[in-house]
């Protein structure tokens, strides 16, 4: 798979044929617009013969988008009109999947499409369909999901989002086949090896090239286009994942030379014209891993009683000009992408872990937002600047919460007394500040990190779940209030900008959330409430099943993503809000840079190549396009160290919590590595288990235990399917 085809192949778009494609549309979707023959609709919209063959041609491009379909005797309606529904398919492992409607022009966000195994057709995780909707599309579905949803079947394959997949070969009694490293795929790929190019043995991970599939009873075909490697080599993990997204590990020659042109030293006639902040205390609070640094902050006292907050940012925008190859490679990459044993930075290292990172004890240049507060943490007065700043501590999260310890009499080692006031004065302010953002309706979806360490040959030797601590908390309180800050002041100056948008939740997928935590013991007044919400998410606060609460209320909110349009952010609860803080691993906020230098009267900084919106949606797709790569290598090493459990015999127990219950096991989640298994009923051997499939539980026949959602259970695993990334555990206690 490539999803990068999507993201960096836009088509050339054809003006005249533009036009009319929006003409014949808007016709369409007119009130009372009978179906359609093409001949009927150039009649209608009186196009003259010689533009004939382009309405044709203009049709023919819709019907392959689905933006219009043809229904009996040839004739052409929207897909709203004939009960259709055109969108991109997401898979469950399970088989089943939900078709998420492409949003329509004006129209209200329709909830997803549910369609069980069986209606899924030839359609493959990712792919764009057309689904028609069932006559009782208005009942509930509540075979693998939870409330009434709308259902369907897939008719249309309009576009394949995987022509190449990735997997191990595996040779079966007749036949070699790759099982897709993606268990949403569903299907092994039968493959022939005298047709492939590429020679491969089984074991080895592959890439294989898939062939036209149209009958979902037999399994899809391919041939065997690249081998990676042994598949139980852990060093080929990452590898392999970033072939499969077609993340760019490379820079080209040219952006390559542009980076090593790059001074050492800030000029001195730079230094001349900004704000000259390097006898002030200035410090970077990072992760012990950090190779580069984005953001400093400052603090002091002015002779007003008022505090004066700096947030410093890494100054990107002077070193990389809009339209040269480093931008235009940064704006390809969209992002840094963060592997358990690698970085594929989004600028080359030499800027993003030289010149722009805010090392210590360096001049560098930044932009800085400095905010006046009371000791209410409340903002009085703000203003940006371009900087030069030295950092005079370069802190990790451990020694920040380590001088946050009330407990501590002396100061921990290696940081100076003046440092330490420093970061209990800024924990002050940014706790304040914390106490008044929920009080406003933000929401607290703060999840524990799940960092995997890996040794010299990948092989996952240790796996840590950082918490979200008073250190972390500090930091991302000053970087949201300098973002809200930079967004406020793009809307107030009408600069046009790129912001980070939330959009609010579908009331369905909400009432579907409160049912599971209702049946997780937590009753809940209207989910459509946001203060109902934050009672919940503070009531179950250290509880065992707050893990499985706040993951699946994650899952029932919109995805944030960036717009040009200040369209809110839901979960902060903000009006406005905008990515600035870390232009070293983010393209957004490098272009947001950029228009605040604009909105500021300074030169020299343009928009860069193409148009905001695209940039926008761009980011937007190399963001999700990371996330996933992160998360499957994360998932990949977290069995590895499973598997390297059971094959040295360490039967290791660990806090689950039950998810869902079903006639065949139970689905939990382990918290500690936010890793999920089944325990399969023929592991429960402990007692004979009923399944109430009305109040979704079991009991045991002989103890009369009841297992439910939402309880707290110990596991031991039993079983790891690598191929699969399935692990199978039983209860242990």
């Amino acid at each position: 798979m490539n999803p990068w085809r999507r993201i960096f192949s836009p088509r050339r778009l054809n003006p005249k044929l533009t036009r009319l494609k929006a003409r014949i549309q808007q016709h369409l979707a007119r009130p009372g617009c009978p179906p359609l023959r093409v001949s009927e609709l150039v009649e209608r919209l009186r196009i003259p013969p010689p533009e004939r063959e382009g309405a044709r041609r203009a049709v023919d491009a819709l019907v392959r988008e689905g933006v219009i379909v043809r229904v009996r005797r040839d004739r052409l309606v929207l897909p709203s009109q004939a009960d259709l529904v055109t969108g991109c398919i997401e898979m469950n492992e399970r088989g089943f999947g939900f078709v998420v409607p492409e949003p329509a022009a004006g129209a209200a966000p329709a909830g997803d499409v549910f369609v069980s195994a069986e209606d899924t057709g030839t359609a493959m995780h990712g792919d764009r369909v057309v689904a028609r909707l069932h006559a009782e599309a208005g009942s509930a579905a509540r075979d693998d999901t939870r409330g009434p949803r709308r259902r369907g079947h897939v008719i249309r394959i309009l576009e394949r989002a995987n022509a190449e997949v990735l997997g191990v070969l595996q040779r079966g009694p007749r036949f070699h086949h790759v099982v897709p490293d993606d268990p949403r795929l569903g299907r092994d790929i039968y493959v022939d090896l005298q047709k492939s190019r590429a020679r491969a043995k089984a074991g080895d991970r592959v890439v294989v090239r898939l062939s036209e599939w149209t009958n979902r009873h037999v399994n899809p075909e391919g041939v065997i286009a690249e081998v990676i490697g042994p598949s139980d080599d852990p060093r080929l993990d990452s590898v392999a994942v970033l072939r499969k997204y077609g993340l760019r590990t490379e820079f080209p020659a040219e952006a390559v030379r542009q980076a090593d042109a790059a001074p050492d030293r800030v000029a001195p006639e730079e230094i001349a014209r900004r704000t000259d902040w390097r006898r002030e205390q200035v410090v970077t609070i990072d992760p012990d891993d950090a190779r580069d640094h984005d953001d400093a902050l400052s603090l002091k006292r002015l002779s007003n009683g008022r505090w004066l907050a700096g947030v410093h940012i890494a100054d990107v925008s002077h070193y990389v000009t809009p339209g040269s190859p480093l931008d235009r490679e940064a704006r390809l990459r969209g992002n840094s992408v963060y592997l358990p044993d690698r970085v594929i930075p989004m600028l080359p290292p030499r800027l993003s872990n030289g010149i722009c990172s805010l090392v210590e004890r360096e001049d560098r240049l930044a932009f800085s937002v400095f905010f006046e507060m009371d000791d209410a943490a409340r903002v009085l007065a703000r203003r940006f600047e371009p900087s030069i700043i030295r950092s005079s501590a370069r802190l990790t999260y451990r020694q920040a919460y380590a001088a946050l310890d009330p407990k501590r009499t002396a100061p921990p080692v290696g940081l100076p007394p003046a440092t330490v006031q420093l970061i209990r004065d800024l924990w002050g302010l940014a706790s304040r500040l914390r106490a008044r953002r929920f009080a406003e309706g933000s929401l607290d979806l703060d999840f524990p990190e799940v960092k995997v360490r890996c040794d010299a040959r990948g092989v996952p030797v240790k796996i840590e779940k950082v918490e979200n601590d008073a250190s972390h908390q500090l930091v991302e309180e000053f970087m949201l209030l300098a973002n809200e800050a930079v967004a406020s002041e793009a809307r107030r100056r009408e600069a046009p900008c790129v912001h980070r948008v939330h959009e609010d939740p579908d009331p369905e997928k909400l009432e579907d959330w409160r049912e599971l935590a209702r049946a997780c013991g937590h009753p809940l007044g209207d989910p459509n409430v946001r203060g109902e919400i934050q009672k919940l998410l503070k009531r179950i606060a250290g509880a065992p099943e707050e893990s499985l609460i706040k993951m699946n209320l994650l899952r029932s909110l919109k995805r944030a993503r960036y717009d040009v349009r200040p369209l809110g952010h839901y979960g902060l609860a903000k009006s406005d809000y905008a990515h600035f803080t870390s232009p070293i691993r983010r393209y957004a906020d490098l272009v947001v840079h950029r228009a605040l230098r604009r909105a500021l009267g300074a030169k020299g900084t343009g928009s860069g190549s193409g148009a905001l919106g695209e940039i926008a949606e761009h980011c937007s797709a190399a963001e999700r396009v990371a996330d996933e790569a992160e998360k499957e290598v994360v998932r990949m090493k977290i069995i590895e160290f499973f598997e390297r459990q059971l094959s040295e015999r360490r039967f290791e127990t660990f806090a689950a919590v039950i998810t869902d219950v079903r006639n065949f096991g139970l689905f939990v989640e382990l918290p500690e590595f936010m890793v999920s298994g089944l325990i399969r009923v023929s592991a429960m051997e402990n007692d004979f288990y009923r399944f109430d499939a009305a109040r979704q539980r079991m009991t045991g026949r002989r103890t009369r235990r009841v297992l439910h959602a939402g309880q707290p259970v110990r596991v031991t695993v039993v079983r790891v399917d690598r191929f699969k990334k399935q692990v199978d555990f039983r209860l242990a206690d």
